[in-house]
């Protein structure tokens, strides 16, 4: 993770950890918080875009770290968990995006490989995720932040479909479970926007109609 070594930017901040914050939502949500004086601890695989989030932060005076990490790696999500523990003690907000949309198909036609991932990044990297993130959660009373899809059962969505719904499952599950003793679990049902995944669901689609990322972001973030 990329860190300022001569003067640390994110003391007397609260931070957000964001998975998946390359793009779309998840870079949305790193923007408006970092613009309302949070630091940013940023992940993603694409190192590239990350850098490119990194300066639209610092153009609105902003802080953030990258984590150019892949979330379906056991030991480099323990490996952040165990960082930012080390460094900030918890974390107030995480803001988990992390996706793989497999592309549409009939459910006859399932590609074995697309199975495979998206099932190691929706599922089993959420569940790791959350079995990390609870303590860095509990430390600073924080809250963690997830998005629905309602695409099961919609026909050629099957293996999108199916894996979003089991990861909302396993949220759902963490909700009722922490409502008393926390950490806060909130699921939000962001409207359709134009980012490049409903582009790949809907390529035709007219996308002058739909939701700006940004506004969405704040509009979640005011709910909050």
């Amino acid at each position: 993770m990329s860190t300022d070594q001569t003067q640390d930017p994110s003391q007397g901040k609260k931070l957000a950890l964001v998975t998946g914050a390359s793009r779309g939502i998840g870079a949305a949500i790193a923007e408006a918080l970092a613009a309302e004086g949070w630091h940013i601890m940023a992940v993603a695989k694409t190192s590239g875009a990350l850098e490119e989030l990194d300066d639209r932060i610092q153009a609105v005076g902003g802080s953030a770290s990258l984590g150019p990490l892949d979330v379906t790696e056991p030991e480099q999500m323990a490996h952040l968990a165990q960082s930012v523990g080390a460094r900030w003690g918890g974390v107030d907000l995480w803001v988990h995006t992390a996706i793989h949309a497999a592309p549409l198909c009939p459910a006859g036609h399932i590609d074995a490989k697309e199975l495979a991932k998206s099932t190691a990044v929706n599922m089993t990297a959420t569940a790791q995720l959350i079995g990390l993130i609870e303590p860095l959660l509990l430390a600073r009373q924080g809250t963690a932040l997830f998005f629905d899809d309602h695409r099961a059962g919609q026909k050629f969505f099957s293996v999108y479909g199916a894996t979003k719904a089991a990861q909302m499952a396993m949220v759902r599950s963490w909700q009722a479970e922490t409502a008393k003793i926390g950490p806060r679990v909130v699921i939000a049902e962001p409207k359709p926007m134009a980012t490049a995944l409903r582009g790949r669901f809907f390529p035709g689609e007219d996308r002058s109609v739909l939701a700006d990322r940004h506004d969405e972001a704040r509009r979640i973030l005011a709910a909050l």
